[in-house]
């Protein structure tokens, strides 16, 4: 784990539970694709429906591009990055996981730590759905 100012512990409520992500907090700096609210919900990352592993593998090597990233995991169409900023190491964890009957990957995107992002994790999100797209990955 990268060490730094604003460095925080991992949260426990990570991975899935009963098939989906953590809920978004209730703070404006995160966002899920399975939240049901407009001020937290951001669409799914779109995947052909029978690609789950490919799809997995594409993000992964799409999310190492970004930079200040740490990737803890990826198993079974499962993926969990840490985004560190470079100088006070506040940490970002960014989820995805495939879902092949809906042709979607849900993806979420949380600060650990502040109340608002500026919109750091939204941006983070639309900016791994242009790279994929621009694999010509994405519908």
């Amino acid at each position: 784990m990268r060490q730094g100012l604003f460095a925080s512990p991992r949260p426990d409520n990570l991975g899935l539970h009963d098939g989906l992500l953590a809920p978004a907090p209730s703070t404006p700096n995160g966002v899920s694709s399975q939240a049901t609210d407009s001020k937290h919900f951001i669409a799914p990352l779109a995947m052909p429906s029978d690609c789950c592993v490919s799809a997995i593998e594409k993000l992964h090597g799409i999310i190492e591009s970004i930079g200040n990233v740490e990737v803890i995991s990826v198993d079974d169409g499962y993926l969990h990055a840490e985004f560190h900023t470079p100088l006070l190491g506040f940490v970002d964890d960014v989820e995805i996981v495939c879902n092949e009957q809906e042709g979607v990957c849900h993806v979420r995107s949380v600060s650990r730590m502040g109340h608002s992002d500026l919109g750091k994790n939204r941006q983070r999100v639309e900016d791994i759905r242009q790279r994929l797209e621009g694999w010509g990955y994405c519908c």
